[in-house]
């Protein structure tokens, strides 16, 4: 099995991402590769909650221009994982 930091890259944080907090539901940024099962284990695992389901979301490059240059960022993956109810909240950022 995959190590689980490998999968979660990072949280996505975004003013769309902070209002979806409120419904128990976070966004990460995830490894491509990865599919929705991995992704649920991944987060119980590191935050010890309890997952009851996860959206997928892959994310295209977009086009960039540096000067003359031009090229794409790269594409990713996003996951929407939604807590139980009964779940503790992850506290991503403690302000």
């Amino acid at each position: 099995m995959k190590d689980p930091r490998d999968i979660i890259r990072r949280p996505l944080v975004t003013e769309k991402s902070t209002d979806l907090m409120e419904e128990k539901k976070y966004v990460f940024e995830v490894d491509k590769r990865a599919n929705k099962t991995e992704i649920k284990q991944a987060v119980e695992q590191i935050f010890g909650v309890k997952v009851a389901k996860v959206n997928t979301i892959n994310v295209k490059g977009k086009k960039k221009r540096f000067g003359r240059y031009q090229g794409f960022t790269s594409n990713r993956k996003k996951a929407i994982v939604q807590l139980t109810d009964d779940s503790k909240s992850i506290e991503i950022f403690e302000a």
